[in-house]
């Protein structure tokens, strides 16, 4: 029995995608090993959404071979793609498998451990139509699966090489995602968080978006409590879709909006396809169906050119949104997109600078929002048992992504156990505990 050592990089898509080519990887006799430790073959599933990524691929690609030399190193995924010619002339590397390669994992190691030509290892990503069908059974979370719906984005976002990784939009069948979500459900998971490159883009294919049409039928599905959306594009989010999203109980009332600027100044040179004033009504609309909904979102500070007054732009427009939480990152320059010709680029110490007061202001909302549901009777999906302070609890999230905890030593077993009680105060800034 050969052993393989796994090791992933990047997004949710590419997590889901690692999880199913384990999975297939054990049902074909592999024996899955960590990756410090040593093993006969080791796979990488690279990122490639910044040059850092890329430095981090490399460099775990690198330590695979050092860790040993005669094994077989296999290079997956996005960088892969992007950078097919420097991968295949790396010695560390010894099998190469694009994007849309990665279900035929397994026939195409065993062909090379046979000694067989690869041919085809990496195709055109960007001429292919087809969907890469994966499903999958178990996650390595114990509560909460993640379904891959689409895959490919066409925005072309001025700082993104993702389209280029990925293609353009592919969507998956609705009854195969039904299928796996009803064997998800019946292996014990009770939530589910739809992912894709870009899902509000799910069935643009057929000329009209599809997305609020599968969630219908995924609220049918027996057994499923929870539906967290990814991220969504604002433009989908209008009037009509949230209200159909609110006919829908096991919708979590979390929404995360991609905004990346405050500034349609900056949003124009992103070629972002909205301006600030409508991301603005999104929210409002939001706000309308759903009494405290979570919106959160991701913010880009230092994108080439950005002034001091564009900056000042952002900031007060995410405390006029008032977001739960943002994931803030500081550009990063990508070779390949037109953001890295522009002019104007920031350096380090401003956009640490910027990235500073944005996550100040953060930390000032998400506590507020949080402080927000105190006294308020909550549903915890209670998700593992952590030791915080040098005291055993219970760690879980409400529908909004509050995160909650129950000490174990007045608790049972509560591991994917829903429990209804109310939020107590503090243990923490961003854990709130519950009584029930």
């Amino acid at each position: 029995m050969k052993s393989v050592a796994l090791h992933n990089l990047g997004c949710k898509v590419n997590g889901y995608e690692m999880d199913v080519m384990q999975q297939r990887l054990q049902e074909n006799g592999y024996k899955i090993v960590p990756f410090d430790e040593p093993a006969d073959i080791y796979i990488v599933n690279t990122c490639t959404v910044t040059n850092i990524a890329d430095r981090k691929s490399r460099q775990m690609l690198h330590r695979a071979k050092k860790q040993n030399p005669d094994a077989v190193v296999v290079a997956v995924g996005c960088y892969v793609q992007v950078s097919e010619a420097a991968v295949r002339a790396d010695d560390a590397v010894d099998l190469v498998i694009g994007n849309d390669r990665k279900k035929d994992l397994v026939a195409i190691l065993e062909a090379y451990l046979a000694g067989q030509e690869c041919r085809q290892t990496v195709i055109d990503i960007n001429h292919t139509a087809a969907y890469e069908e994966m499903t999958l059974t178990k996650t390595a979370e114990h509560t909460r699966a993640y379904i891959k719906i689409q895959d490919g984005c066409n925005q072309f976002c001025s700082y993104c090489i993702i389209p280029y990784a990925r293609g353009r939009v592919r969507s998956r069948g609705q009854e195969d995602v039904l299928r796996e979500v009803r064997g998800i459900v019946d292996a014990g998971y009770q939530e589910i968080v739809l992912t894709g490159i870009h899902i509000s883009s799910y069935g643009m294919e057929s000329g009209e978006a599809q997305l609020a049409e599968l969630l219908e039928k995924l609220q049918a599905v027996d057994g499923l409590k929870r539906i967290r959306l990814g991220s969504l594009e604002p433009r989908i989010v209008t009037e009509g879709f949230v209200e159909r999203l609110r006919s829908m109980p096991k919708i979590c009332p979390h929404f995360h909006l991609s905004l990346q600027s405050g500034s349609d100044t900056v949003l124009a040179r992103m070629n972002r396809h909205y301006t600030s004033g409508e991301y603005f009504r999104t929210t409002e609309i939001i706000r309308k169906y759903y009494p405290a909904p979570a919106i959160t979102t991701d913010v880009i500070v230092g994108f080439p050119g950005e002034t001091e007054e564009e900056f000042a732009e952002t900031l007060r427009f995410v405390q006029d949104v008032r977001f739960y939480e943002m994931h803030i990152f500081k550009y990063s320059r990508r070779k390949g997109t037109p953001a890295a010709k522009m002019e104007g680029q920031l350096t380090e110490a401003q956009k640490s600078g910027r990235a500073a007061i944005l996550a100040k202001a953060e930390r000032e909302m998400s506590y507020a929002y949080r402080t927000g549901f105190a006294g308020r009777e909550a549903e915890v999906l209670f998700e593992e048992e952590k030791e915080i302070d040098r005291k055993r609890y219970w760690i879980g999230h409400t529908p909004e992504y509050i995160m909650a905890a129950v000490p174990a030593e007045h608790a049972p077993n509560l591991r994917n156990r829903i429990v209804t009680g109310t939020l107590d105060g503090f243990l923490k800034e961003d854990i709130m505990i519950l009584k029930y």
